[in-house]
């Protein structure tokens, strides 16, 4: 069974794209994820594009599009969102297809500080954590504090340095 990850961003043109290629990167086949953003900028980060190249990933697919795509009857159904950026965190979001579990990863913006080795970093570590769960047995509350303790965790090894 693949789990579908919606990852959010305001502008979905940096955080939330790096999250949604290494979710399919590393996490596939178990995972499957996409990105979107409450008010996309229509185009992928230069930065973001350079920084997937740089790390051999594949770029030619990616677009900057709105979440209202991830809403509705012909919507994948999606089983946990990750809110990047703390604006998505806190905005009023659609009706997903699917009871998703919802967690807050929030990164600083590379597409305004220009540090996208630290983004793409922090966002593959939370990424191979979160692929090491027990997805499949975990009840949606335990997968939920699993996912905030992922962050949690991270954050603290980040503050720490």
């Amino acid at each position: 069974m693949t789990t579908n990850v919606l990852v959010l961003c305001t502008g979905n043109s940096a955080r939330s794209i790096l999250g949604e290629v290494l979710i399919n990167d590393i996490g596939a086949p178990a995972l499957r994820a996409f990105s979107a953003g409450s008010r996309p900028v229509g185009t992928v980060n230069p930065g973001a594009i350079e920084k997937l190249q740089h790390e051999g990933h594949r770029v030619s697919d990616l677009e900057s599009k709105s979440w209202d795509r991830f809403s509705g009857p012909d919507a994948p159904p999606i089983d946990i969102v990750i809110t990047v950026c703390d604006n998505a965190a806190g905005e009023c979001c659609p009706i997903w297809n699917g009871a998703p579990v919802t967690a807050h990863w929030g990164i600083p913006d590379p597409a305004a500080d220009g540090d996208f080795d630290a983004a793409y970093a922090r966002l593959r570590a939370r990424i191979e954590a979160m692929v090491d769960l027990p997805l499949e047995s975990l009840r949606p509350d335990e997968l939920r504090e699993r996912l905030n303790t992922i962050h949690r965790d991270s954050e603290s090894r980040t503050s720490s340095r």
